[in-house]
């Protein structure tokens, strides 16, 4: 769903392609406990950080593990929402907290019609 999807700029009215492209361990980058995730914004790179522990309070949580596309889905959503709410603006990184990551991930399971 948001690894090559379209979005609609707010204030252009302007579609904007996404793209993801890679997904890093921070730790070995930047020596930050997250993920970061890269997209190509129509060919812009633009990169989404979703906090490690996240992966820990989900799991408490739900009682199921975040995989690589799972976490690749949280960040094109967000990225999406971004998009579509105006906050983008050309950024080229984001950082997500603890509870933005959670809850794109539960808009994500609600998307799927999964239950809770």
């Amino acid at each position: 769903m948001y690894m090559d999807f379209y979005a609609t700029e707010r204030w252009s009215k302007r579609q904007v392609h996404c793209l993801y492209q890679s997904l890093i361990l921070a730790i070995s980058t930047r020596h930050a406990d997250a993920v970061d995730i890269k997209f190509l914004a129509d060919g812009r790179p633009v990169w989404i950080s979703l906090p490690l522990r996240a992966w820990v309070e989900y799991k408490n949580r739900t009682g199921k593990q975040i995989n690589d596309p799972l976490a690749i889905e949280t960040a094109g959503h967000y990225l999406k929402s971004a998009i579509e709410s105006g906050e983008d603006g050309g950024r080229e990184f984001y950082a997500l907290t603890l509870e933005e990551m959670l809850a794109h991930l539960e808009a994500i399971r609600q998307e799927a019609g999964v239950p809770a």
